[in-house]
């Protein structure tokens, strides 16, 4: 079973300005959290045209629930923690999943 992080972005106030420091300060930032397997986020579309509840998503996935946990506790998850603050000016959302595959 994989464990993730979600973050989910609210609209940012400039998303260009969010687009260039995500690149280029947070994703670096973020990608020293140990344990981590694989990190990927994208930005939101809705399907019906209709503005998405979300700017962007980010997922930062963990082979073990042990991995999540000592990443969780990291002095490199507190400092990516911290700088969210630094760009997410339309909100953000955190939590953790336990993955299941939905199919064979």
């Amino acid at each position: 079973m994989t464990h993730q992080i979600s973050v989910c972005y609210g609209t940012p106030d400039d998303p260009a300005t969010f687009d260039e420091y995500y690149r280029a300060t947070h994703i670096p930032l973020a990608a020293k959290v140990p344990g981590l397997s694989g990190f990927v986020w994208g930005k939101c579309v809705s399907l019906d045209g209709s503005a998405p509840a979300h700017y962007a998503v980010a997922y930062l996935q963990f082979a073990t629930e042990e991995d999540l946990k000592t990443a969780l506790a990291s002095p490199e998850m507190r400092d990516a923690g911290r700088d969210v603050r630094n760009f997410a000016t339309g909100g953000v959302t955190m939590y953790t999943q336990n993955l299941e595959s939905a199919t064979r």
